[in-house]
């Protein structure tokens, strides 16, 4: 895992191994990008007549998910003998499970790498709950709201840079949570951006309109 602030959380998730199975850190990457930068249509292909009753079966099914790792950080909490309150949320189409406490640097790790990472055991224990695809969002001490803004911003800069510059300009190797944020801030401002590479140093390239 690194490090640093994740060092720690390495012994953690040596202790948790019987309830994650072994996740590799190239295995990490892979499924993280498989989760999270794929469009989703899927909501496309539901019959109008089935909206309502669908709508309730998906609040469900997240709350679900949303309970289920609650349960699983709790536990690795009590494991790592850390302190913090879980909140739970849906915000869209995926649960939201939120950490918060005063000494929860560890499970962030640097530029987020921990958490990544226990996202992704997060997810393996939700789908080996339910037997489906995992999409939920976990943050830490506010990490991912803190860093939403923060991307937001420099996607708007970025998007004015290239509005008067004429040329795209390419960012650094972000993760798939950080990319989409640039991505939308992007096309807010009216421009046109992709991601290119492969994970780990997957980027995106924003491009001048037309």
């Amino acid at each position: 895992m690194g490090d640093g602030p994740g060092e720690g959380f390495g012994t953690m998730v040596g202790q948790e191994q019987e309830l994650s199975g072994v996740v590799d850190s190239d295995n990490l990457d892979d499924v993280d990008d498989d989760l999270d930068d794929v469009v989703d249509d899927e909501d496309e292909s539901d019959e109008d007549d089935d909206d309502e009753d669908s709508g309730e079966d998906d609040l469900s099914s997240l709350e679900e998910e949303g309970e289920i790792a609650a349960d699983y950080i709790e536990g690795l909490l009590d494991i790592a003998d850390l302190d913090g309150d879980i909140d739970m949320d849906v915000e869209g189409d995926r649960a939201v499970v939120s950490v918060v406490g005063a000494t929860l640097d560890e499970l962030v790790g640097d530029d987020g790498e921990v958490l990544e990472a226990l996202q992704e055991l997060t997810r393996l224990a939700v789908h080996r709950k339910t037997g489906l695809r995992a999409r939920l969002m976990l943050d830490v001490g506010g990490f991912r709201a803190q860093r939403r803004t923060e991307l937001a911003e420099l996607g708007r800069s970025v998007a004015a840079e290239v509005s008067q510059s004429g040329e795209p300009k390419k960012l650094r190797a972000m993760s798939p949570f950080e990319r989409k944020i640039i991505h939308d801030a992007v096309a807010l401002a009216g421009l046109r951006s992709e991601s290119e590479g492969e994970e780990p140093n997957r980027r995106v390239v924003v491009f001048p309109a037309g």
